[in-house]
């Protein structure tokens, strides 16, 4: 099983071993550093970053990780070309929502006042979109857009739970 995931993670994985499954977190900005850090923020460059995130998310599924990828993953035909290569019902997209005005305040390495000075082109949610998914298996409200946050404990807990519901984890 691999779910995107954007925006928060770290109470994902605890939960996940706590009930007594191997999970493991791919963070988008870790992946940056190493694995991906010829790729900036153009178009092809986020397209060939989610390509290879989930080339190795599926390596993990394969081994039975319940793979968390945190990534802000901003075209829908990239989330779709990752769902294909994967077989049914392994693929669950979790879309965190959450408005940009929220993110630009929770800005700790400055990202979005770099993009809105020009200084990062291709930027999600400045000067590049997001297309928001159409069908996601599950929808989480992270914020509105008075900024607080929902504990994410909960949103982990909702996450937890669809997939008790839908029996994963049970295999």
């Amino acid at each position: 099983i691999f779910l995107v995931i954007s925006v928060i993670k770290g109470s994902y994985a605890q939960l996940f071993q706590a009930e007594g499954k191997l999970a493991h977190v791919l963070d988008g900005d870790n992946i940056r550093h190493g694995l991906n850090n010829n790729l900036g923020f153009s178009a092809a460059d986020r397209e060939e970053n989610i390509r290879r995130i989930g080339e190795v998310s599926k390596l993990f599924s394969t081994c039975g990780v319940i793979t968390l990828v945190s990534f802000i993953s901003p075209y829908i035909k990239d989330r779709d070309a990752v769902r294909a290569k994967v077989d049914a019902g392994e693929f669950i997209e979790v879309y965190m929502k959450i408005p940009v005005s929220v993110c630009e305040d929770r800005d700790p390495k400055g990202l979005y006042k770099a993009a809105r000075a020009g200084k990062i082109k291709g930027f999600t949610g400045i000067d590049d979109p997001y297309e928001e998914p159409e069908n996601a298996e599950l929808v989480l409200e992270v914020s509105k857009e008075d900024g607080v946050l929902a504990p994410p404990e909960k949103m982990a807990g909702e996450i937890l739970q669809y997939l008790k519901t839908n029996g994963y984890l049970g295999k």
